[in-house]
């Protein structure tokens, strides 16, 4: 009798253990769900190609912006390649990235501010590109422009099979707004 109270005893433990980690995990799933800050503005977010690489592709881009950065990243999963358009006064709400990603602006003025970096501002316009590292870089794309629109082409690298391209993270409190 000794050994089964024993037992129920180790085993009432292990699942009080097992609720009490899945409590805490849903409260940390929905914690980050609230802190999220939403898009708004979004006119489409049409996902073009996605695909995985069938051979091992080892990406290395180096990045001088007055920081010099390498992004190196071994072993590259899926690519996703998609259209994104801005209305006026649009925005994309905080996030980040899995891995690195290519932007392409093809109309309109995009303005990227960084959470890192004291809501450093930089913008970019039709024809011109950029690299984000990815990488928990926490950033939000905003269109200024009172009338016209911002398109854009992203080209996601190492993302997750079948995974999420886009992070949602919270305000990192270093903009204003």
């Amino acid at each position: 009798m000794a050994k089964q109270a024993g037992r129920t005893t180790a085993t009432m433990s292990k699942r009080r253990l097992a609720f009490s980690l899945t409590v805490a995990a849903l409260c940390t799933g929905l914690a980050g769900a609230v802190l999220a800050t939403p898009a708004t503005g979004i006119l489409s977010a049409t996902v073009w190609a996605r695909g995985r690489f069938l051979d091992p592709v080892d990406i290395k881009v180096k990045v001088d912006d007055g920081r010099q950065e390498v992004i190196h990243v071994p072993d590259a999963r899926e690519t996703v390649v998609q259209q994104i358009v801005i209305g006026p006064g649009g925005q994309t709400g905080w996030h980040s990235h899995p891995g690195p990603v290519v932007v392409l602006i093809k109309s309109g003025t995009l303005t990227l501010y960084s959470g890192e970096h004291g809501c450093e501002a930089r913008a970019y316009s039709a024809g011109q590109a950029f690299v984000d590292s990815g990488q928990g870089h926490v950033h939000l794309a905003a269109n200024r422009s009172a009338t016209e629109n911002v398109e854009l082409w992203a080209t996601y690298f190492d993302v997750p099979p079948q995974g999420a391209f886009r992070l949602d993270a919270a305000n990192p409190g270093t903009c204003p707004f």
